[in-house]
């Protein structure tokens, strides 16, 4: 599933945002200004909520410090602020759009849609795609052509991720937070017999998807073997 941060001190408004995307995105919460900075600068977040006014730092400053850091994650802006001059800041500052508090959940979903379409190009409300290979994102099922691929709950989303992102260089720590998660348990190197598993499954499909081992930095999706 896609990944949403939201950073937004008001636990009533942040829990309303993580209820009304939970059907297409799984939220991580954060309700301070620095809170926020140190999720975002794992990199591993879809798009990002963004409050302006909150303790600790304000979303200008969260968003100037994660654009300095090269992190292109994009960002909507909530504020209750209307001014022009308001809105023109938090552009200059690398916000994607803005929305202006009270608004209406309908506003919200369409403007994460958007944002989501123009990140990720295979994006559509139910599936992600590569090439020929289409995952359907609220059934977790993989299909090459009519061809399902079988994929367990930690490959289908090993998988998406690297959909997600293609040709660029994931790290084995950005996966094993993304999929794992901060305060997992489990060791590291359960990202290493994943990739494995997952490999052997793709086995017969490289002629739509191939994920290269870089050594010593990361993993990266490329373009299949007869592109």
């Amino acid at each position: 599933m896609l990944r949403l941060l939201v950073i937004e001190d008001d636990q009533r408004l942040s829990d309303n945002v993580v209820e009304v995307t939970k059907e297409f995105l799984q939220s991580t919460q954060a309700f301070d200004g620095a809170e926020g900075l140190y999720y975002g600068e794992q990199n591993i977040y879809d798009v990002i909520v963004l409050d302006l006014m909150m303790p600790e730092m304000n979303g200008y400053q969260v968003l100037k410090q994660l654009r300095k850091r090269h992190i292109e994650t994009p960002v909507l802006m909530l504020t209750a602020k209307d001014g022009i001059d308001d809105k023109i800041k938090g552009f200059q500052v690398g916000a994607d759009d803005y929305l202006v508090k009270p608004f209406h959940r309908e506003e919200l979903l369409m403007r994460l849609k958007a944002l989501l379409k123009r990140t990720h190009s295979g994006f559509q409300e139910n599936q992600i795609s590569h090439q020929n290979l289409v995952l359907n994102i609220q059934q977790k099922t993989a299909k090459v052509g009519k061809e399902n691929v079988p994929l367990n709950g930690k490959e289908y989303d090993l998988l998406e991720y690297f959909i997600q992102n293609p040709e660029m260089i994931i790290t084995k720590e950005q996966i094993f937070d993304r999929i794992w998660g901060f305060d997992s348990e489990t060791s590291i190197t359960v990202v290493e017999v994943y990739m494995s598993n997952l490999r052997k499954k793709l086995k017969n499909y490289h002629d739509q998807i191939r994920i290269k081992t870089l050594r010593n930095v990361g993993y990266m999706l490329t373009k299949g073997e007869k592109n």
